[in-house]
């Protein structure tokens, strides 16, 4: 891929073998040179895990304590006396037969799906066309739940929904560049704790073989892999 100006610029101020600390990492990362909107920051987690075995399969979410910064467009699948909470919580998009319908069509403009449990039997007839997308609704992501205005107001608020690759990666969005250092390494040590907590107990040998911080158009920045809450912290 050929680079930009700017990108060859922030390649050379960057050690690609070095790994930083996590304070190190954003304040090199902000201080590079940057694009003219508000670019997204991004964690990517290499795990010592092969995915290709269920039991060493990560996946879970967390609540960023500072949000993504991203706009997120919710759809409530549920019955008619959900509708009021969902709409109140902030719901996008709020309806059941209609919506269904409007997917097996070809609408797919939103990016989380939380479903009412009753609701399950005719989401699952449209599986084909949400998994793919990384839309179906899921218990263990919060997004199959009998309380969607709670579960529309975490998402809302931050609650990001994640699983390793098929390469044993886990990869998100944890702000934006414009945040203040601290809440991209508040967010950033929330991810990597919750990833850590997840350890599945199949694994074997290096657990964290890698953390890189990147920006949308800015250079990828390795961290020290050992980093935790008590030493980002100190």
């Amino acid at each position: 891929m050929k680079l930009t100006k700017k990108q060859k610029e922030n390649k050379k101020s960057i050690d690609t073998v070095k790994e930083y600390s996590l304070n190190e990492a954003v304040s090199m990362l902000k201080k590079a040179k940057k694009a003219k909107f508000d670019e997204s920051v991004d964690l990517a987690v290499r795990l010592g895990v092969d995915p290709k075995h269920a039991d060493q399969v990560v996946r879970g979410t967390v609540a960023l304590p500072n949000g993504t910064g991203k706009s997120v467009r919710v759809l409530v699948i549920a019955k008619p006396e959900k509708h009021d909470e969902a709409r109140e919580a902030g719901a996008d998009h709020v309806g059941f037969e209609d919506y269904v319908k409007k997917i097996q069509e070809g609408w797919t403009d939103i990016d989380v799906i939380i479903a009412a449990p009753d609701t399950m039997s005719e989401l699952g007839k449209i599986g084909k066309i949400l998994g793919p997308r990384g839309l179906m609704p899921n218990p263990k992501s919060g997004t199959v739940t009998p309380n969607v205005g709670q579960a529309v107001k975490e998402v809302k608020a931050g609650k990001i929904d994640f699983r390793v690759d098929k390469t044993g990666i886990v990869h998100s969005i944890i702000g934006k560049l414009s945040f203040d250092e601290e809440k991209i390494q508040e967010n950033a040590t929330a991810f990597v704790n919750m990833i850590i907590k997840l350890k599945p107990s199949a694994a074997k040998g290096t657990y964290i073989k890698s953390i890189t911080l990147s920006s949308t158009m800015g250079p990828g920045i390795k961290i020290d892999k050992n980093f935790s809450a008590a030493k980002t912290a100190a």
